[in-house]
């Protein structure tokens, strides 16, 4: 709660195993306070939090350190570290760790940072320090997988690039089908979250507003109705997920030609000569 407003209402959310599910909603919907919520950053003021039925709480720091881990929205380092060593900062919650050049490699070129490992984390961009930070929380939980893992993951592709939006949700989705984890992930990008998630959970106004598969809650009525915005949903032809694209209005200049069709969407205004076309 804040100034006695609640942020997140009576959410009751179950993360299962091997399940990758999106956070998504408007800004102010209570997104990252409920992610924060669920690493224990926050305590709630009613409810409680579990792994493996545990409460957060009841968990040893260090041991809950290798179960969960969080990537926040911002990372900020004033150290001049290197790159590998802010990535070890991960392994802290394991005091003998013969493995932990190992894991620090790896991880590093899991997210194409491996080549920088000796930079200083200062001198990247945000888009490298946001990697960076990725390959922390992945060396963090890089241990015993046959115990449950919880990874949460904030807004984790804001600053990346068309290629390592794609790489970094790939690797997420790898750590929920191949290792087991339990992902978190906050997504202001619908179309990221349609095609990657498991499961889409949309946020509004801190409470649960819908919940479901891609194809079962990304339907333009709920989006008109959390987001106010109104949208076209295609089918994606590879994965036949659903794709967002916003409706808007073209303004033809009198005068100027016509636009020429550039896909299904202008089709069937093509010859059409009114002042405005509505898409």
């Amino acid at each position: 709660m804040a100034d006695d407003r609640k942020i997140v209402d009576h959410v009751d959310l179950a993360i299962e195993a091997g399940e990758l599910v999106a956070i998504c909603g408007p800004n102010g919907a209570g997104k990252s306070t409920l992610l924060k919520v669920l690493s224990g950053e926050f305590t709630p003021s009613e409810g409680e939090v579990t792994i493996d039925g545990r409460g957060l709480d009841t968990w040893p720091p260090k041991e809950l350190a290798t179960r969960r881990a969080m990537l926040h929205q911002h990372s900020e380092l004033t150290f001049p570290f290197q790159v590998h060593e802010v990535v070890s900062l991960g392994r802290y919650p394991y005091p003998e760790d013969r493995l932990h050049n190992q894991v620090v490699a790896q991880c590093l070129s899991r997210v194409d940072m491996a080549t920088m490992a000796n930079r200083t984390y200062s001198t990247l961009s945000g888009g490298e320090r946001q990697r960076v930070q990725f390959a922390r929380v992945l060396a963090q939980l890089a241990e015993d997988t046959s115990t449950s893992k919880l990874l949460l993951l904030d807004e984790p592709t804001s600053a990346l690039d068309l290629l390592h939006q794609e790489t970094i949700l790939s690797i997420a989705s790898d750590c929920a089908k191949e290792l087991g984890y339990a992902v978190v992930v906050v997504l202001h990008d619908l179309n990221l979250a349609s095609h990657w998630a498991d499961r889409v959970v949309f946020l509004h106004e801190g409470k649960i507003a819908a919940s479901g598969a891609p194809n079962q809650v990304v339907k333009a009525e709920t989006i008109h109705q959390i987001y106010g915005l109104k949208a076209h949903i295609l089918t994606h032809p590879d994965t036949a997920r659903p794709v967002i694209l916003p409706q808007r209005t073209v303004v033809v200049t009198q005068g100027e030609p016509d636009a020429q069709p550039s896909g299904p969407l202008d089709s069937e205004h093509h010859g059409n000569n009114q002042d405005k076309t509505h898409r």
